[in-house]
């Protein structure tokens, strides 16, 4: 009977350990949120939510990932209840590759596009022939032009939109040559061209303020309202209490204080 009861004992404790290594912990009353982010913006923001959230009962349990496919893997296991690192034209191509249903449960921020001095200290100054950076993939450059638009400087062929490459350029009335690089690289070019079109991240990487930048994307322009990111959620949750909840938590003032005290710019809250 003794060598039974271990046995069952055993079993019990094999099951236990097993259940702990899968999805996550049961949450009886709803009150837990678990969500999959990068390390940065996503995570710090979300810390900053977690105290907001935890005031209304919440808890916020995040969990960082380093790479852009396991916060959805993770997510469509049910391992997550949400995730926030992606813009929405990521997440469709991620759901045809793998077949998924994921959905946004709300778009949050944008890492505004800016235009940084490099031999010249404002847009006027650009003379004739001016040398411009942008990136040489293919969504970063079109978001580059579309800024140069934007400003002034160029005009795009009629509905390049975010498919711009350099050769949708109809007019260049300051025959600026716009030189292609690796995104990454261009904040060390800066020095050898006139100005330069660099990512909000790239920016603060280099120790660039955004808040400095001789133009910006704004708040809505295709860029930022394209490529803003989402928390993302398994199909059929976008409306569940504990999820609308945080999406609110998100958008609140407090966590716009937050973002503009932090990022200076760098970040910027979608309305």
């Amino acid at each position: 009977m003794k060598k039974l009861l271990y046995a069952v004992a055993a079993a019990g404790l094999s099951i236990s350990l097993l259940t702990g290594c899968g999805s996550k912990a049961p949450d009886e009353e709803g009150k837990t949120i678990v969500i999959g982010a990068s390390p940065s913006p996503h995570a710090e923001i979300l810390a900053e939510a977690g105290k907001l959230l935890d005031k209304q009962g919440y808890t916020l349990e995040i969990k960082e990932y380093n790479d852009y496919v396991q916060p959805n893997v993770a997510l469509d296991a049910g391992d997550l209840d949400a995730n926030y690192f992606q813009h929405q034209p990521y997440l469709d191509q991620f759901n045809e590759e793998r077949k998924m249903e994921l959905v946004s449960a709300g778009m949050i921020h944008y890492e505004p596009f800016g235009i940084y001095a490099g031999k010249i200290s404002s847009l006027e100054a650009l003379p004739d022939g001016a040398q411009v950076a942008v990136p040489n993939d293919t969504t970063n450059e079109a978001r580059a032009l579309l800024l140069l638009e934007a400003n002034g400087l160029i005009t795009l062929k009629e509905g390049a939109g975010l498919n711009a490459t350099r050769q949708d350029v109809v007019d260049n009335p300051k025959n600026i040559d716009i030189i292609e690089m690796e995104a990454a690289q261009i904040p060390r070019s800066l020095p050898d061209v006139e100005i330069a079109v660099i990512n909000g991240n790239y920016a603060i990487s280099a120790g660039l303020k955004v808040s400095e930048a001789l133009a910006c994307e704004d708040s809505g322009s295709v860029g930022a309202t394209t490529y803003g990111n989402v928390v993302a959620v398994k199909k059929g949750h976008e409306s569940d209490e504990k999820i609308k909840a945080l999406i609110e938590v998100l958008k609140s003032e407090e966590i716009q204080k937050f973002v503009e005290e932090k990022y200076e710019g760098a970040v910027v809250l979608l309305p």
